[in-house]
């Protein structure tokens, strides 16, 4: 079936465009503007708008949205954090408005979102899709994020809010931040290294992608996670180990409060969620790679 992507040229994108055409599916790319690349199967949109070009979209078979300012990767200002919302409730709501319009709307609508719609929990506490919301930035984002889908589901299309946990492939992610230091022998746990850490491996992530697609009765919130998450302190042990290094010093928190801010630190590093992929498991999914060993070794070769 033909399935749109937005977010196509990010890490998740770039890996789930292959994995469609292998499966059989024609994936067409949403590409901002209005000149769509000659020989690419595109559509034009202006998520910072909030258009698209919603006569495109009759006959499609799926939409996956994965669009979405970068959240980790810079200071939070106030501007930045506008910008990681909007960038996400824009593009989500002019697609689902586009899709509730179709006279031939596709069955399903995949939408991104993240763990971290539950807030930091510093503690052993077990998340599943029924926990409740957070209260803190990324939680707000979350709910905003996936709030944004309304219009499709009130339509009758099949609504997958896919939560996703942190994504461990070789060519982006948090991978792509660690393996230098780590490399040189100067990884080691973040803070007390307690926190929990819901990783996930870009196979897995993909594969959900596609089990999201075909599965008629799984909608909804699905924690996109490995049913093994680790603390911080095992992850940066088992990393150590899989680049052949020592992971024993810790990180210092001065020179990563000094670059993102003592907001960002505090949220995205020290804190954590022990989530699990409910939902998955009891709709039958099969993961790929159920230990954190066994994804680095697939992540690095």
């Amino acid at each position: 079936m033909d399935v749109l992507v937005t977010g196509s040229s990010g890490f998740i994108g770039s890996a789930l465009i292959p994995a469609l055409v292998d499966a059989g599916h024609r994936p067409i790319r949403a590409v901002r503007g209005r000149d769509v690349p000659a020989g690419v199967d595109a559509v034009s949109w202006d998520p910072e708008a909030g258009t698209i070009d919603a006569r495109a979209l009759e006959d499609l078979g799926a939409v996956v949205h994965l669009a979405g300012a970068g959240i980790g990767d810079r200071r939070w200002t106030a501007a930045r954090k506008q910008l990681i919302l909007e960038s996400r409730t824009r593009g989500t709501r002019a697609l689902a408005e586009a899709l509730a319009s179709l006279r031939r709307p596709p069955a399903v609508f995949v939408s991104a979102s993240a763990v971290g719609y539950y807030g930091s929990h510093p503690g052993d506490a077990v998340l599943t899709e029924d926990s409740p919301p957070g209260d803190d930035f990324l939680a707000h984002v979350c709910i905003e994020w996936e709030a944004a889908t309304a219009l499709a589901a009130g339509a009758g299309i099949r609504v997958v809010r896919m939560r996703n946990g942190i994504v461990l492939g070789r060519d982006g992610g948090i991978l792509g931040r660690l393996l230098t230091p780590f490399r040189l022998g100067l990884g080691g746990r973040i803070g007390s290294g307690e926190q929990w850490m819901p990783w996930i491996s870009i196979d897995d992530v993909v594969a959900a992608t596609l089990y999201a697609l075909g599965k008629d009765d799984l909608e909804g919130p699905v924690n996109v996670t490995a049913p093994e998450p680790v603390r911080n302190k095992d992850f940066t042990a088992a990393l150590g180990r899989a680049v052949h290094r020592p992971a024993a010093i810790p990180t210092p928190l001065a020179p990563l409060r000094a670059l993102y801010g003592g907001e960002l630190v505090e949220h995205v590093l020290l804190a954590g969620q022990r989530a699990l992929p409910h939902a998955l498991e009891s709709s039958g999914f099969e993961f790929r790679h159920t230990t954190l060993d066994d994804a680095l070794h697939a992540a690095l070769g």
